[in-house]
């Protein structure tokens, strides 16, 4: 689910991201794949993301993501693990690029194993397509609550789908 890293480096390193949090009481099993592409996600996210809450003087922070009735939960934490502020969307708008990234997913997983090359880079363009789409939509969302960069974003997009499949 994530792609070749990017840099991003942040122009100030109080506003970032320290540490993060997946709510995993709900969590059904996970494939291989997936719990692979999750701890990528968290690895790149912590060595290099931009993360400003509107408002905040700065962390770095600790970030607890959770899904709570239908609702994306940005649980922001300061590195002693004081409430900092909540931020919380619905998933709604997520839901039609969530399934179709699950399902392009599951066929480039399925592709990487016996289809030619060719294909498999064909599926996997327009898997980074709906990644990017999904990071895109995930940065109009939160534009005036949370500052993101592009990367940023598309490694949270990552974490989101990873909890979206707990229910």
């Amino acid at each position: 689910m994530t792609d070749e890293p990017t840099s991003e480096r942040t122009p100030d390193p109080k506003m970032r991201i320290a540490s993060i949090v997946l709510d995993e009481a709900s969590v059904v099993r996970r494939t291989p794949e997936i719990e692979h592409e999750r701890k990528v996600a968290i690895f790149d996210l912590l060595e290099d993301n931009t993360f400003a809450p509107n408002g905040s003087e700065g962390g770095p922070y600790s970030l607890h993501l959770s899904i709570e009735e239908n609702r994306l939960v940005f649980d922001i934490r300061n590195e002693a693990e004081d409430p900092h502020g909540k931020v919380i969307l619905s998933l709604t708008p997520f839901r039609r690029i969530i399934k179709d990234y699950f399902l392009i997913c599951e066929s480039y997983y399925e592709a990487i194993r016996s289809a030619s090359p060719s294909k498999i880079e064909s599926i996997d363009m327009g898997r980074r397509g709906l990644h990017n789409e999904g990071a895109e939509l995930l940065t109009a969302r939160l534009a005036g609550k949370i500052a993101i960069a592009h990367d940023t974003a598309r490694r949270l997009f990552t974490l989101i789908c990873v909890l979206h499949m707990k229910g």
